[in-house]
């Protein structure tokens, strides 16, 4: 079925231009709580030489903001997330001919909430980001899994939490799985910690973006 563009609002923003013309953008996408703010501090950390977008989710959950609904602690609302995921996409187009940035050098940079709205567009348009950060990952889509196709070896660091209490480790291997069948090239890092970001999290995707994209 096709989703009802109608519906979509523009998501608020930060954009700001690399010092130079760049090829690549960062993407960044907050947590639960989080704003288009709230992940800026970490984007000079991957280089200069990247434009960074940042977002904020369109749905509110007691006054935080987040990227779609949930029915409870790590339970999605699916079919909130399949139309979020759209009005995301949209979006994407739109904002890269306003700001006049490549949509095809998006490189998603997601914690928690923002990890599962880019994990969706993984599934969703496996076509449109060309790299990706998820930080405490969880499987955005499970009661209907998309039938999805990388194409092309996308790259993706994917970094779940040892003590997470808000994901099953069984569910995190299925996940990883599932985006490795489809043909991501996941480098993939445990963290010694919970739902927290760590120091070695935010270490490890600077070296992976840098191995990884070192025209950026």
């Amino acid at each position: 079925m096709s989703p009802n563009t109608a519906a979509f609002q523009p998501l608020t923003y930060i954009y700001q231009p690399a010092p130079t013309p760049a090829r690549a953008t960062l993407l960044l996408l907050h947590g639960t709580g989080g704003d288009e703010r709230d992940l800026l501090s970490l984007a000079p950390r991957f280089g200069p030489g990247l434009n960074v977008l940042s977002l904020r989710g369109n749905v509110q959950e007691g006054g935080m903001p987040r990227f779609f609904r949930r029915l409870g602690m790590g339970v999605f609302d699916e079919p909130d997330v399949v139309f979020r995921t759209h009005e995301l996409a949209d979006f994407l187009a739109q904002v890269a001919v306003k700001e006049g940035f490549d949509p095809a050098q998006l490189i998603a940079v997601g914690y928690s909430n923002g990890a599962n709205i880019a994990g969706s567009l993984l599934m969703l348009y496996p076509s449109l980001l060309a790299g990706a950060v998820l930080w405490r990952p969880m499987q955005p889509l499970v009661q209907q899994v998309p039938a999805f196709v990388a194409p092309r070896p996308v790259p993706v660091f994917f970094t779940p939490g040892l003590q997470d209490p808000t994901v099953r480790p069984a569910a995190t291997d299925a996940y990883a799985a599932l985006l490795t069948q489809a043909g991501y090239v996941l480098t993939r890092r445990d963290m010694p910690a919970g739902h927290n970001l760590i120091q070695a999290d935010l270490d490890g995707a600077v070296a992976w973006l840098a191995a990884n994209f070192p025209a950026a």
